[in-house]
C-alpha cells in the first residue's frame, strides 16, 4: 500500500512550520481505498503570503483539531504503507517534526514523485505539480490546498508506475513486503487477484520478478498456474511469494505489455524471445509478367512483410479471405491447388483465367489496395480502444508507422492535442513483434476504432 500525502504549512522558520490542513490517500497501486482529510490547527499564526497562497487564514483553523487529536488516525492510514508526496522530503519532515514534539518517533519508507518524474518523465521545463501535472493533461482543482494537491500527486503517481517499464517501484514494494515477513497462500494470493483484462507478475521471495503473463481474466489465469501440473507450473508454486498485477483494460495493451516487460526484464519462466513469434508472412512481389503476386512463406527479414501470422495454418486462412475480399487471383497467391480446398473456404475455383484477361496495371491496383488496407506503414494513426473503467479510454499511437507507446485518457483534448498525449504516453520499443501484434488484433478485433492524422 501507499499512503500519498499532501501537507500545508504556516511557512516560518525551518522546522518551526507547523501543519494547517493534511490530505492522505491510501492508494493499492490500483485506486484508493481510504483517505483522511482535515484542517489542523497549528497553535502558531500562518505567514500572511502562505493564507494568500493556501486561502486558509486563522479564523478558519481556530475550531480546527490540533495536530496530537488526527496523530493516531494518521498512523493508522499510514501503518505499514509507502509515503508517496511530491517533494517527499518537505512533506516528510514536516510529519516527523510534529509527531517528534509529542513525543513519538514517527518513520516510514518515502518515495518522490519530483525524483521519479525526472527520471521517467524526463526533459519537463518544469517540475513543480502544478505545471507538471498540466503539462501531462491532469486537471488539477484545489491548487495549494491538501486535498486537491494530494489527488493530482495520485493520478501523476499511477502515470509514473505505467511508466516504469523496469517494475523499479514495484520491486521496491515487493521488497518492502517481505521484510514484513508475511508469506500469503496460494489461495490468498489467487483471491487478491482481479478478475479483468491485465497483465500480471509473480516474484519469488527475493522480490524478483519470475514470471510475466496477460489474461482476460487474471484470476482464472493464476489460478491455472497454481492448479498446474506442467514442471514449469509446479517450480512457480514452489518460488511463488507475491503477485503484482496491471489492469490495461485493453485486450491489445496487454500484449503489448507482456512482449515488452518479458524483453526487458527477462523473468526466468517466459520463454525465450529468441525465436519470433509470428515465423510466417504474406510477402508481395512482382513476377515476369508484370503481375504482383501475394504469397505466404516463412519470415524472411531480408524481405518486405505486409503482415505475419503465429502459423502458417493461420497464414493461408487470412489469405483465402483476402482473395475473395480483393478479387486477387488464387494463381497468384499459390493457393490454388484442388477443387476440394476451394469448397473448404467457400471460394469459387479459380483457372487463373482473369491474368489473361486484364493487364497487370489493373490487377495490381488490387494488390496495391489490399496492402495499403493491411499494412501501417509510413501510416499515422491512434487506435482507441477500452479503457480501465467505463470512464476512461486507452490510445496507441502509431507516427510514421512507428509504434510508439500507449496512454489512458478521459478527457476529448488529451486525445485530440497530440502533444498532451505524447507527454502521458507510456514509451514502448518498436519492434516486428509488437507491430504484427497490433496488426492482428486490427484484424480481429470489433471494437477498435482508429483515427488518421
Amino acid at each position: 500500500m501507499y499512503a500519498i500525502l499532501d501537507i500545508e504549512t504556516t511557512g516560518g522558520q525551518f522546522n518551526e512550520e507547523g501543519i494547517t490542513e493534511i490530505a492522505i490517500y491510501k492508494f493499492d497501486g490500483h485506486e484508493v481505498v481510504d483517505q483522511f482529510i482535515s484542517l489542523v490547527n497549528p497553535e502558531i499564526p500562518i505567514q500572511p503570503f502562505v493564507a494568500k497562497l493556501t486561502g486558509i487564514n486563522n479564523a478558519m483553523l481556530s475550531s480546527a483539531p490540533k495536530f496530537y487529536e488526527v496523530a493516531k488516525r494518521i498512523i493508522e492510514i499510514t501503518s505499514d504503507c509507502i509515503i508517496v508526496a511530491h517533494n517527499a522530503s518537505f512533506d516528510y519532515r514536516i510529519l516527523r517534526t510534529e509527531f517528534r514534539r509529542l513525543g513519538y518517533n514517527f518513520e516510514s519508507k518515502t518515495l518522490c514523485t519530483v525524483e521519479l518524474a525526472q527520471k521517467l518523465i524526463p526533459e519537463q521545463p518544469s517540475y513543480s505539480l502544478g505545471k507538471l501535472v498540466r503539462s501531462l493533461g491532469i486537471p488539477i482543482a484545489d491548487r495549494h490546498r491538501a486535498s486537491g494537491d494530494a489527488i493530482a500527486t495520485t493520478k501523476l503517481f499511477k502515470i509514473l508506475l505505467e511508466k516504469d517499464l523496469e517494475k523499479t517501484i514495484v520491486k521496491d514494494f515487493v521488497k518492502f513486503e517481505i521484510e514484513k515477513g508475511i508469506s500469503p497462500k496460494l489461495q490468498d494470493l489467487v483471491n487478491q487477484m482481479p478478475a479483468k483484462t491485465g497483465v500480471y507478475y509473480i516474484h519469488n521471495e527475493g522480490g524478483n520478478l519470475i514470471y510475466i503473463g496477460k489474461s482476460q481474466n487474471i484470476r482464472k489465469r493464476v489460478n491455472q498456474h497454481f492448479t498446474g501440473i506442467t514442471t514449469k507450473s509446479k517450480r512457480i508454486q514452489a518460488e511463488v511469494f507475491t503477485i503484482t498485477y496491471e489492469e490495461t483494460g485493453s485486450e491489445l495493451i496487454a500484449l503489448l505489455k507482456e512482449s515488452q516487460e518479458v524483453k526487458i526484464n527477462r523473468p526466468r519462466y517466459n520463454r525465450s524471445q529468441k525465436k519470433t513469434v509470428f515465423p510466417y508472412a504474406i510477402y508481395v512481389e512482382k513476377d515476369a509478367n508484370g503481375y504482383l503476386n501475394v504469397s505466404i512463406g516463412k519470415a524472411d527479414g531480408r524481405k518486405k512483410e505486409i503482415t505475419s501470422f503465429a502459423s502458417l495454418q493461420e497464414g493461408k486462412n487470412a489469405l483465402f479471405k483476402f482473395t475473395a475480399k480483393y478479387h486477387l487471383c488464387q494463381k497468384l497467391t499459390g493457393l490454388y491447388q484442388t477443387k476440394k480446398e476451394c469448397f473448404q473456404y467457400k471460394i469459387k475455383e479459380c483457372d487463373g483465367a482473369c491474368i489473361g484477361e486484364i493487364t497487370p496495371e489493373i490487377y495490381n491496383l488490387r494488390v496495391q489496395q489490399f496492402i495499403s488496407e493491411n499494412s501501417f506503414e509510413n501510416k499515422s494513426m491512434i487506435l482507441l480502444d477500452r479503457g480501465r473503467n467505463v470512464n476512461e479510454r486507452s490510445a496507441i499511437l502509431i507516427e510514421n508507422g512507428i509504434y510508439k507507446g500507449y496512454a489512458y485518457y478521459d478527457l476529448n483534448y488529451q486525445i485530440t492535442n497530440i502533444e498532451i498525449l505524447k507527454k502521458i504516453l507510456i514509451p514502448m520499443q518498436h519492434n516486428r513483434d509488437v507491430k504484427n501484434i497490433i496488426q492482428q488484433y486490427i484484424r480481429k478485433s470489433k471494437s477498435l476504432k482508429i483515427l488518421y492524422f
